[in-house]
């Protein structure tokens, strides 16, 4: 081995395994295609042909690595892999490992504590149509060392079987995907250098059985210390993240992480039934550790939309809508949450986040616990949360909110749930517009509507329900907030309450009369009533 590849072996401080396959740049560059077929292939041939595969991995030789590289793995083979990457490709020739020919994805697996593709100070290298197992371990672990990293893209892969067991406490987030039980590892927190990972590309990705999906971390200061003081913080972010249209269910812990980055996005994703882990307290009554599906970590300008989230059952956080740790400016918008431990629960710290905003989502039945909007007298800024519709949650606190604006929200908690808020004028929060049921109107927002919304439907399974009937007393009752399109997809056509914006639908609008809606109004009193004595001398 070259000089300079033992260098650059030493500095990555990574375990590489010659059972398997090491791969580093050289200085030429080619479009060579190298081709692996365990079913037909053999180690004796020169593998850079497709009609004289080579078996295994470990069967390449005499690789010169550059832009336009292929690694081609035969469809439905199986093979060992263990492969550590340090190249760069361009964005017109990346690097590409893929597969060729009919059939299943040709499925990878790593044996032991360790990732199937490591992808240390990478550029340009595109990993797609593959099939990636690692029962103790993890997939692909990208991390910089010496130079940012730029346009690696994961597509249409199938992550599987990755160390998805019990644990009791969040995983390690330091060491890699292995040590994280992730698909994909960004990273790390705390991270290894002040290099960015930018223009990362996960779409069209299934993610089954493991215990984490895709985790994005980052450089948070020069001494790579995450929890320190606020004029501490110095971040390096990864830009340009996009996930897309990816699957990520049956999972013990998170989906994704979106954490250090700026300008993030992740559209039309599902997170089904993660996030199954500390699902009961401790036996003093204690939660045992914390874990969300989707949520924001230390980031800014980023973007969570259009994304089913559902099914969780960490009784610590298991919420939809988390904005954590020194998150700014960042949206979650048309999020569909149901069935989860609770709806939102966002963590400030510092001096709190600043110009967050939840818009045009629905939740249903996310009622195991309160929801709140910021835990923490740091407390939300600027925050905006409006067009929700929010069926059956459980309590609902508007605390800690300076400056925020809270407005067309429908909510109805389910029976017994009360609000919590802080009644202080002096924090400029405004609340208009929002409709109320099955509870009475919190002290902050007394002249809102209380209501029977007027769905059009009354299956809660079928988020079409949540539209509302024409004669709807919500229909055009809304605030303009200059958003083109509600959580339908469909474009706004009138101010409503709720996360619908059209003119309504031909449902019949079954109302209240006068002498039910004061029954209900005196018994929603008494529950909040008892419930704040009980808190009082609790």
């Amino acid at each position: 081995m070259k000089k300079s590849v033992k260098i650059i072996s030493v500095i990555l401080s990574a375990v590489i395994l010659l059972t398997s396959l090491s791969l580093f740049a050289f200085a030429d560059s080619g479009k060579n295609y190298y081709y692996i077929d365990s079913i037909s292939g053999d180690d004796s041939n020169s593998g850079t042909d497709i009609d004289s595969p080579v078996k295994t991995i470990a069967g390449l030789k005499d690789l010169v690595i550059g832009p336009g590289t292929h690694f081609l793995f035969r469809s439905g083979g199986e093979y060992e892999c263990t492969v550590t990457l340090t190249c760069n490709g361009t964005k017109e020739n990346p690097i590409v490992i893929s597969s060729y020919g009919e059939g299943e994805k040709p499925l990878l697996y790593a044996k032991g504590k360790t990732e199937a593709f490591r992808l240390f100070d990478c550029s340009y290298v595109t990993v797609s149509n593959l099939h990636i197992k690692a029962p103790d371990g993890g997939g692909i672990w990208i991390d910089t060392y010496t130079q940012t990293s730029e346009g690696i893209v994961i597509d249409n892969v199938y992550f599987e079987d990755m160390q998805n067991h019990e644990v009791h406490s969040r995983d390690d987030f330091q060491n890699g995907a292995a040590g994280a039980r992730a698909a994909v590892m960004v990273k790390g927190l705390p991270a290894k250098s002040r290099y960015a990972v930018n223009d990362l590309t996960i779409r069209n990705c299934e993610v089954y059985n493991c215990g984490n999906g895709f985790i994005i971390w980052g450089s948070w200061n020069e001494q790579q210390a995450p929890w320190c003081e606020e004029d501490e913080i110095d971040p390096v972010f990864n830009e340009g993240l996009l996930i897309e249209k990816c699957y990520l269910h049956d999972m013990d812990a998170e989906a994704v992480l979106v954490g250090m980055c700026d300008g993030a996005l992740v559209t039309h994703c599902r997170a089904i039934n993660c996030c199954q882990g500390g699902a009961e307290l401790k036996e003093d009554g204690e939660v045992e550790y914390f874990t969300a599906a989707m949520w924001f970590w230390g980031s800014v300008n980023s973007t969570i939309q259009y994304c089913e989230i559902a099914g969780q059952k960490n009784i610590g956080d298991g919420m939809a809508i988390d904005f954590d740790s020194y998150s700014h400016n960042c949206t979650y918008q048309y999020i569909y949450s149901h069935d989860n431990v609770r709806f939102m629960c966002n963590c400030p710290n510092h001096s709190g986040h600043h110009g967050n905003t939840v818009r045009y989502c629905l939740s249903v039945n996310d009622n195991k616990g309160r929801s709140t909007t910021a835990v923490g007298a740091q407390g939300e800024h600027n925050f905006s949360f409006y067009n929700n519709t929010i069926v059956n949650c459980g309590e609902f606190q508007f605390k800690n909110l300076y400056d925020s604006y809270i407005a067309n929200n429908i909510i109805i908690p389910v029976d017994g749930a009360t609000f919590a808020y802080d009644p202080d004028p002096s924090r400029g929060n405004v609340f208009e517009n929002n409709c109320y049921y099955n509870v009475i109107n919190p002290l902050v927002d007394l002249g809102a509507m209380n209501t029977v919304p007027g769905f059009a439907g009354t299956d809660y399974s079928n988020p079409e329900s949540f539209r509302l009937s024409s004669d709807s007393p919500l229909i055009g009752a809304g605030t303009d907030t200059g958003v083109k399109y509600d959580f339908f997809g469909d474009a706004v056509t009138s101010n409503n309450i709720g996360c619908y914006g059209g003119i309504g639908t031909k449902a019949e609008y079954k109302g209240e009369n006068i002498f039910a809606k004061i029954i209900r109004l005196i018994r929603n009193f008494f529950e909040t009533l008892i419930h704040e004595i009980y808190v009082i001398f609790d």
